[in-house]
């Protein structure tokens, strides 16, 4: 269906593919992972022609279609259902000539045939299923986009190229703005599709359940794999481990050799020999090891104060804004070493909740009691949105801790990767990955003892995403999260709370286990 040969890309004269080769045919269900700013997203617009490629060949199968979800989020009076409907355009013109020969029946008979041949009449359902698997009530399939918020019109364009079914679907990190319930529907979706996909996605527990086979993009080369993510790693590792022992005994050859000639160059009784290894020396080919792709750590600093026991507590609490209560009389306790995992849909008042216990949000009845020394670290999403594009690195963590020496701040800002000149960098310059990374030094450099994380994996790759659960796993305090990445709360979630009708319940059982709870309770 989809063939690459030898193909290159390259922006303002930098090489981002480099000779790439794919080929696709049938039904298969691919991952593709890589570094951020690899060229993954790159080669999606390739694919789909909205980039010209340098060099090579690309051939898409005639009659194939090739779609990903648009990055423009529908707005406006049409409803989300309407809008789905209306990506079918083959559907939609078919419609208008209904409506058009009203008064030719035998018009009316083929066009009817055609839009039986089309699945026009089933339509409607499929969209409704669509929209009610990614949140959408049968209330809100029924409301103006313009209504929602920018997730959830994120979530109806994401539904309108689920509804189109493509022979190729391109989706790239599609559960970024899904809820961890609405992702495991996704899941469920994607497993059953009957055509193509290629998935980017740095969530390993979702590329695990969901692909057959890896595309790895890694140094503008691009190598498959066959098996789910974990069998990639597996696979990749022994490659390279096979790759550095091969090339550690040519380089121990090379040495023995050059030490020969070194030795016994300059005799003319040995010339002859040493001419000999030279050539040989020149014709050994190494295996070229891909240089590691430098994995940043975060490393959060111990808090300045270790508390003990109850750290905080709320007691018949509500919450909300101006006179709509989100949540109503809830109780409950944190405790100094909790890890505990914020689950539930969308809009139920998890980020409400997460801003109560960091103190950005007082609550309307109830009582709240926190010791003394606690000092929190609030990581949220629209962190990136307060971001000053025109400042560096360095200038936008002194105005956070005016406090703070020279020294602090650029010793700080080198824990999380940006080291030497790099604190006097733009932070317009810097990808998503670097600013989730700044805003992590932002918030720790004071040491906070309790740590609230929304949303905080959606600009990290996998590398980045495990060295983000390495330094919250040893983190000295108390962790609040809320994530769609099953993986992350896996590795460190070990207790679960519940935002749901209104309420904040402990659910009995890990992750896996509410996940079973999830799909039970849509049977």
């Amino acid at each position: 269906m989809i063939t690459l040969q030898n193909l290159s890309f390259s922006i303002a004269g930098k090489l981002i593919l480099d000779g790439v080769d794919l080929h696709l045919s049938g039904k298969q269900h691919l991952g593709l992972v890589g570094r951020n700013g690899s060229g993954k997203s790159t080669l999606f617009k390739i694919i789909e022609r909205q980039l010209e490629y340098d060099s090579g060949k690309m051939q898409i199968e005639k009659g194939k279609t090739v779609l990903s979800v648009k990055q423009e989020m529908p707005d406006g009076n049409m409803t989300p259902r309407d809008f789905l409907l209306s990506q079918d355009l083959q559907r939609e013109k078919l419609m208008k000539q209904l409506e058009d020969c009203s008064d030719n029946p035998e018009l009316m008979g083929e066009i009817y045939d055609q839009l039986i041949a089309v699945k026009a009449f089933e339509a409607e359902s499929r969209a409704a299923v669509v929209l009610k698997g990614l949140g959408f009530s049968e209330e809100a399939q029924n409301m103006p986009l313009g209504n929602f918020s920018g997730g959830f019109r994120m979530r109806a364009a994401l539904g309108a190229i689920l509804f189109r079914e493509p022979d190729m679907l391109l989706l790239d990190e599609p559960t970024n703005h899904l809820d961890l319930e609405t992702s495991d529907w996704l899941k469920n979706f994607l497993n059953t599709y009957p055509k193509s996909f290629i998935l980017i996605s740095h969530d390993r527990d979702f590329l695990n359940d969901t692909v057959g086979g890896i595309f790895h993009l890694k140094n503008k080369k691009l190598t498959r794999y066959n098996g789910n993510f974990d069998t990639f790693i597996e696979t990749y590792a022994l490659k390279q481990k096979n790759i550095e022992e091969y090339n550690a005994k040519i380089e121990t050859k090379r040495k023995h050799m050059m030490a020969f000639v070194e030795r016994f160059g300059v005799k003319a009784t040995k010339a002859r020999q040493a001419q000999s290894r030279l050539k040989a020396i020149s014709k050994m080919k190494f295996v070229p090891v891909d240089p590691d792709d430098q994995t940043i750590a975060f490393n959060f600093p111990d808090p300045a104060n270790i508390l003990s026991s109850n750290i905080l507590s709320y007691d018949k609490v509500s919450l909300g804004y101006d006179d709509k209560i989100i949540l109503k009389n809830i109780s409950g306790t944190i405790m100094s070493d909790d890890r505990i995992a914020i689950v539930g849909a969308n809009g139920n008042g998890k980020t409400t909740f997460a801003k109560f216990l960091a103190g950005e949000l007082k609550q309307k009845k109830g009582a709240k009691e926190a010791v003394g020394k606690l000092k929190v670290g609030f990581y949220k999403q629209d962190l990136f949105e307060k971001l000053k594009t025109n400042q560096s690195l360095y200038d936008f963590v002194k105005d956070k801790t005016p406090n703070a020496s020279d020294k602090q701040v650029r010793s700080h800002l080198g824990h999380f990767g940006f080291s030497g000149d790099k604190v006097f960098q733009l932070i317009g310059e810097l990808s998503g990955g670097e600013k989730a990374r700044l805003v992590f030094a932002t918030l720790t450099i004071e040491a906070p003892n309790f740590l609230i994380l929304d949303e905080p994996t959606n600009h990290l790759d996998i590398e980045m995403r495990e060295s983000l659960i390495s330094s919250v796993t040893s983190f000295k305090g108390a962790v609040i999260l809320i994530t769609h990445d099953r993986h992350f709360l896996n590795r460190i979630a070990n207790s679960i709370f519940v935002v749901a009708d209104g309420s904040v319940t402990q659910f009995n059982g890990d992750v896996d286990q509410y996940e079973r709870a999830i799909q039970s309770g849509r049977k």
